[in-house]
């Protein structure tokens, strides 16, 4: 598992319980946390071979190209059955979040002809048809103190 801190996303479809960690605090110093977190499981890889690369951003502008947003928090973590991200300290707010299995680790995606060649997924793991989703269709919203766990299917 791999920790990284900033902005993050939580997924609506994911109302995990709040963590005994953020409950504790809560009871001790009566303050609700002003930042959440978000956990990322990725499914469905074809491979265990390179890295899962991942990108968080609340600019429409930037997304799908989250990576040139620099305001955007990257993680990324060797591809396997049990690869995960945990994203902390996360501001609230409504982010997208972009993943794609860089098999060859050459830090970027592979396409022909504009068509990935390597596995991507998104945030709330709408159909990819002719494109990347628009961002309303991956919006993600995170609360104070939310923990939230969700999973990217990635697909190829």
């Amino acid at each position: 598992m791999v920790f990284l801190s900033g902005p993050a996303i939580a997924l609506e479809e994911s109302d995990a319980e709040p963590r005994a960690a953020d409950v504790a605090v809560k009871v001790v110093t009566g303050v609700v946390p002003l930042t959440g977190q978000l956990d990322v499981r990725f499914e469905g890889l074809r491979s265990k071979r390179g890295v899962l690369r991942a990108c968080l951003t609340q600019d429409r502008t930037h997304f799908p190209k989250c990576e040139k947003d620099p305001a955007a928090i990257t993680g990324s973590v060797a591809a396997g059955d049990h690869a995960q991200l945990l994203f902390s300290h996360v501001p609230p707010g409504d982010y997208a979040l972009l993943v794609f299995h860089d098999e060859n680790s050459n830090s970027r995606l592979d396409t022909m002809l504009g068509i990935p060649r390597e596995g991507v997924g998104f945030s709330r793991n709408p159909r990819i048809r002719f494109g990347a989703p628009g961002f309303d269709a991956v919006i993600l919203s995170v609360s104070p103190g939310a923990a939230r766990e969700t999973a990217v299917k990635l697909q190829y």
